[in-house]
């Protein structure tokens, strides 16, 4: 049973820092592709970041130079440290897991950027 367990979510004032995990089960973790996707009320999800099975990275415009996406293969996690946090962060964020026509998500985590 394949699972996606997301962590690390919560309240935050604009300018903090805040850092997800996602640690995954009942998969070859090296092979996939991992990624954080979020959805903010009334939004389509939407992607934030990828880091591949060999360990490149993208991330999307709105985030880049605010938030990192690493892996530990070894403990099967995938992580996102946000900084310079902004009430426009705030969403439900995703953890994927992709491989070839296998895709998988986790049941999501909320964080909430407010003064």
């Amino acid at each position: 049973q394949v699972q996606l367990v997301e962590s690390g979510g919560g309240s935050v004032q604009p300018g903090g820092s805040l850092r997800l995990s996602c640690a995954a089960s009942g998969i070859m973790f090296i092979l996939y592709d991992m990624g954080w996707y979020r959805q903010a009320p009334g939004k389509q999800r939407e992607r934030v970041a990828i880091i591949t099975s060999g360990g490149s990275t993208t991330s999307a415009g709105a985030v880049k130079g605010r938030f990192t996406i690493s892996r530990d293969n070894a403990k099967k996690t995938v992580y996102l440290q946000m900084n310079s946090l902004n009430p426009e962060d705030t969403a439900v964020y995703y953890c994927n897991a992709r491989n070839l026509q296998l895709d998988y998500w986790g049941q999501g985590t909320q964080v909430t950027v407010s003064s």
